[in-house]
């Protein structure tokens, strides 16, 4: 029927397609393949073989049935499914066989099949050998055939397309576009740059194709390039009408701790922290999470950088204008608890309106360590308005007010003079605390301890536990202040001393220790007096040098009871003395009833010979 050189001629143009697909292979990854068009691959291996193209159409038209049925493998054919085994799809195409084609060719991106028996599915003649009788059969070549028309005439129309995310592969992304495969470049897939290209699988997006290759089977798209457009047609009208003042709606797009940027339509605007509420955010979300639709106030716009600052407090008034005279001094308020730190409790009044409640004045206690003992976030609480600043934004509140305070009513309960009992709480170097009912402390100062010791530190006396007696001295309830005395429940040394004593009286007593100026002297437990350097004289009249332990008499020469002091004399013992002797010479014990001069002059001899 042909010579050999026509049907050399036949069989290369034939073969042509296969090769330039195979050539095409070689200078990229093929992610959808459609073969050329017959007519296109004929000519070019017409011309490479120098065969005319008379001959060729000659060769044509004297084909056998053969070469008709191979013909009919570019056609679309409509078919119906059978059955489908675990790799293949048997078709019905109303030929003498039927036919079958591979199960991956109509599965989905997740796997399952998308034809069932008794469906009508595409096919189009595949190439190759029949196996075991059936025709075999291709849905992939099909679909391209239908799809490429419309593919071509959305990229000669710029218009975007729809397609199906297969799988991840190396740079990028594989997509279904109507049954043909593209590529999605990991740089197109998003405006901003996609770290978990896996989790767009199976996602429905529209792309713009930007490469298309039908003789070769190569499509490139995009749907960075979409969202652009779509990004600047928004952007378009909203500049259309932003200006400075200006209300608008907008999506929160990201958080950051500073503030949110808001997407206001194609154009992003940032607000700021300071600008979300009129009271005290510690960070964005507590006010407004990704996603959420708000209305916000354009603060300030920049023309020429695009950059908008936006407002969401100032959409309402200020609450802090007249928080003056609806937040009295004295009125009693409600609040929850919206943070505690070490020297308070922040207490929100209203939106905007925070009050603090200091340490000092949630309960009369001195002891309460930290506020979180008695409250917690969220907790809500009652209290009084102290102070009210409005210019610095500030609310003193106070818990304790609350509450009776316990030291207007102590002179009451404990008079002073009164003996109350109490645990030693704390020791200082100045006097020791004594715990006498929950949140009431007294002073015992160091000088109360003791009457007749010299306390150093109470500690010598007192330690941290012990169970004390002691008696009410002085109440300062405005001052919180109690001041006790453990000596007072012994009568005073003092008294007793002035009361037995007097001056002129000649009393023994023990130096306990010297200063430049004279000697403390110890004449009863508890009692000290001075003898001053002038007073520290012998009977011969000359200064007696004093040391601690040394004893001697000491005649009182001064009292001083308001001041509790003693003034004391050696030397007025010995001219006490003298005088005694004088007055022994003046009145005689003697019969006769007076005396001589010689009988005073032998007294005298005698007394110094027994010095």
């Amino acid at each position: 029927m042909f010579d050999d050189s026509t049907a050399h001629n036949l069989e290369s143009a034939i073969s042509a397609p296969a090769a330039e697909e195979t050539a095409g292979s070689s200078q990229g990854p093929i992610l959808a393949t459609a073969d050329p068009e017959p007519s296109e691959a004929n000519d070019s291996q017409d011309e490479k073989q120098g065969a005319p193209t008379d001959d060729f159409a000659a060769a044509l038209a004297t084909f056998t049935t053969e070469s008709e049925e191979a013909a009919s493998d570019d056609k679309t054919l409509k078919g119906t499914v059978l059955k489908l085994t675990s790799t293949h799809v048997v078709v019905d195409i109303g030929a003498k066989s039927e036919g079958m084609l591979p199960l991956a060719e109509v599965l989905d991106h997740e796997g399952n099949p998308r034809f069932k028996p008794g469906d009508e599915i595409d096919v189009m003649r595949d190439k190759g050998e029949a196996e075991e009788g059936y025709i075999r059969l291709s849905h992939q070549k099909a679909q391209r055939l239908r799809a490429w028309d419309e593919i071509e005439k959305a990229h000669e129309e710029k218009r975007p397309i729809q397609a199906v995310v297969v799988e991840r592969i190396k740079g990028g992304l594989t997509v279904e576009i109507m049954g043909v495969r593209a590529f999605l470049p990991g740089s197109q897939a998003d405006l901003r740059p996609v770290r978990n290209l896996d989790a767009v699988k199976g996602q429905l997006l529209e792309v713009a194709i930007i490469k298309l290759n039908k003789k070769r089977g190569n499509i490139v798209v995009s749907r960075k390039q979409v969202l652009e457009e779509v990004q600047n047609e928004k952007k378009s009208k909203t500049l259309e009408h932003l200006e400075e003042g200006a209300v608008l709606t907008g999506v929160v797009k990201n958080l950051t701790e500073y503030g949110a940027f808001v997407d206001l339509g194609g154009l992003d605007g940032l607000l700021h922290i300071t600008d979300m509420s009129w009271g005290r955010l510690t960070h964005p979300r507590d006010l407004v999470n990704v996603g959420d639709q708000i209305q916000v106030k354009v603060l300030k716009f920049d023309k020429e950088k695009q950059r908008v600052s936006l407002g969401f407090k100032q959409l309402t008034p200020d609450p802090w204008l007249d928080a003056e005279h609806r937040y009295p001094v004295g009125a009693r308020v409600s609040g929850r608890v919206i943070s505690v730190t070490d020297y308070g409790a922040f207490v929100e009044l209203e939106q905007g309106i925070e009050g603090l409640v200091h340490v000092s004045e949630m309960t009369w206690s001195k002891r309460m360590k930290h506020p979180a003992k008695l409250v917690n976030v969220g907790d809500q609480v009652e209290s009084v308005v102290l102070n009210v600043n409005p210019q610095e934004r500030r609310i003193s509140l106070g818990m304790r007010q609350l509450a009776a305070n316990p030291w207007d009513s102590l002179h009451d309960k404990y008079p002073v003079g009164a003996t109350v009992e109490g645990r030693v709480r704390n020791l200082t170097d100045f006097g020791a605390f004594i715990e006498i009912e929950d949140g009431i402390d007294g002073l015992v100062h160091v000088s109360n301890l003791s009457w007749v010791k010299r306390v150093k530190h109470p500690s010598e006396v007192l330690k941290k536990g012990d169970r004390v007696k002691a008696v009410v001295l002085a109440i300062e309830p405005d001052k919180r202040r109690l001041s006790l005395g453990v000596k007072q429940l012994q009568p005073d040394v003092w008294e007793t001393f002035f009361e037995q004593h007097h001056v002129g009286d000649v009393v023994h007593g023990k130096v306990l220790r010297v200063a430049t100026f004279g000697a403390f002297v110890e004449i009863a437990e508890g009692i000290e007096g001075l003898c001053h350097n002038s007073e520290a004289v012998d009977g011969n009249g000359q200064p007696m040098h004093l040391e601690p332990g040394q004893e001697n008499d000491y005649k009182i020469i001064k009292m001083n009871p308001e001041e509790k002091k003693v003034g004391l004399s050696i030397k007025a013992v010995g001219e006490e003395a003298s005088r005694t002797e004088v007055e022994s010479y003046k009145h005689p014990a003697s019969s006769t009833g007076g005396s001589t001069i010689g009988e005073l002059m032998s007294w005298k001899r005698a007394g110094g010979e027994n010095n």
